[in-house]
């Protein structure tokens, strides 16, 4: 449960030929719920119509079921939204364009490095947008491009964009679905009896009760159409890259991305940790949820009792009313307690995910302390953050990171631990399984080590290097 300083753009559902193809589309959303909660929307097509409803805040929030009843149709694409930190507005995608040939939806998860070049350049030849969002950017791209064939401008749009992202795009006659040509943002395919479903994890296939087919590729476009599912590539600049913080805390524990779960990994993560930081204590707690998988893990590969010392409230959400300054640690309280009877008198490892801030590990160590804890360790299952993110997680700047121009000694003194101690590149690379060997290939750290692999072309004279 790190602080809420870790966020990630939205994600993505999709389902084609299926008589009750909004229901399953909301139904896929939910499942993917935790990638974004400030608004969501459904296209779903009707014969040659395409109509969209959206909405704000959750799932629950932004959809009745009088308005998926209202949703008649045989093909849909969804999406849940995440609005970045700092944004005066967002939109709720899919964004639906109409012309006189054509209908058009787009919705998609990530980010552009090369967002603001393109925006200018095509302002300068006459476009008028009406959004922030990258889908808007590829809309005005593909219809520039004149081509007669839709796949075809669909490809020059997707060439001409860098970054990491993920991409749902349908027409009266198919939807595709692409990745960015790292493979940064993960994709995914499945099937539910003759229906194809892309999602931005494989959970919701699970929740619709379909199985996976497999990964989007990088630089990858699939069409599917009522003759079934087609592949090119838009680009012959290829290379997995997938993003590390998929596997740290983005993605649910019950996912798998590039055929490696999720959960595995974290706990595979956990054994590693013990290895290289082994610490004697009397029981090991996790920080609930992301950090679980790991705490497991520590615990089984050290043989130390692995017990539940943390409860979190699951019913302080987003409509939880902020304390006042001088009860903001009696706020923390009502969002997390520690079982005093677990941690009394006791030698704690606490596993978390990451650290980020590092505000909320402080009150969690204080919470431990107050609980009687004699001790309290804090192993971290992901290197320390050092670096911008510009790939769509959206991270705090690397001066608000703890590690910032900090020793792991006074990131303990600083947030109240005994000793905090962090997995090595190396060793979250052995967890997940993905080659890490040479400079970002497999799996991008560049969150943690500035290793980024791609150019930034809208962020050139950037300081990359913080230390």
């Amino acid at each position: 449960m790190p602080d809420k300083s870790i966020n990630h753009e939205c994600g993505l559902f999709g389902i084609w030929k299926h008589d009750e193809a909004a229901r399953l589309a909301y139904y896929g959303l939910h499942s993917i719920q935790h990638r974004g909660q400030d608004g969501a929307g459904i296209v779903v097509k009707n014969g040659d119509t395409l109509t969209r409803k959206k909405g704000d805040g959750l799932l629950t929030e932004a959809f009745t079921g009088e308005m998926l009843a209202d949703m008649p149709g045989t093909s849909a694409i969804a999406h849940v939204l995440y609005a970045k930190s700092g944004a005066k507005t967002h939109t709720a995608q899919p964004l639906l364009f109409h012309s006189e040939t054509n209908s058009l939806a787009v919705c998609d998860n990530g980010s552009f490095v090369n967002s603001k070049s393109i925006r200018l350049k095509l302002e300068e030849y006459g476009s008028i947008f009406q959004t922030n969002s990258n889908s808007e950017i590829l809309a005005h791209i593909i219809r520039r491009s004149r081509r007669t064939n839709f796949l075809d401008g669909l490809k020059i749009a997707l060439s001409q964009v860098y970054g990491g992202f993920a991409v749902l795009v349908m027409t009266q006659d198919g939807m595709y679905a692409a990745r960015d040509r790292r493979g940064l943002r993960p994709l995914v395919i499945g099937k539910l009896g003759d229906s194809y479903i892309v999602a931005s994890e494989t959970c919701a296939f699970d929740t619709v009760g379909a199985t996976y087919v497999r990964d989007v590729a990088p630089g990858e476009v699939v069409t599917i159409d009522d003759t079934g599912m087609k592949s090119e590539f838009y680009t012959s600049d290829r290379d997995l890259n997938v993003c590390g913080m998929e596997f740290i805390y983005i993605s649910r524990p019950d996912s798998s991305i590039e055929g490696v779960n999720v959960h595995t990994s974290r706990k595979n993560a956990g054994r590693i940790l013990a290895k290289e930081s082994p610490t004697k204590a009397d029981v090991v707690i996790a920080s609930p949820d992301t950090g679980i998988s790991a705490a497991i893990g520590y615990a089984e590969a050290l043989s130390i009792p692995y017990e539940i010392g943390l409860i979190r409230n699951r019913y302080i959400g987003r409509t939880f009313i902020a304390p006042s300054q001088n009860l903001r640690e009696q706020g923390v309280k009502m969002k997390l307690s520690a079982v005093r009877s677990i941690v009394e008198g006791k030698s704690v490892v606490l596993v978390d995910d990451s650290i980020v801030r590092g505000t909320t590990v402080k009150h969690i160590a204080n919470l431990l302390k107050e609980a009687g804890a004699n001790e309290v360790h804090m192993k971290i299952a992901s290197p320390l953050f050092k670096y911008a993110c510009y790939y769509g997680i959206d991270l705090p700047s690397p001066k608000e990171l703890i590690a910032h121009k900090r020793t792991v000694g006074q990131i303990a003194e600083l947030v109240g631990a005994d000793s905090v101690a962090f997995i090595s590149e190396k060793g979250l690379a052995d967890a997940i399984g993905i080659s890490h060997a040479g400079k970002c290939r497999g799996l991008c750290m560049a969150c943690l080590n500035g290793d980024y692999p791609t150019h930034l072309q809208d962020f050139a004279g950037v300081e990359v290097e913080e230390d």
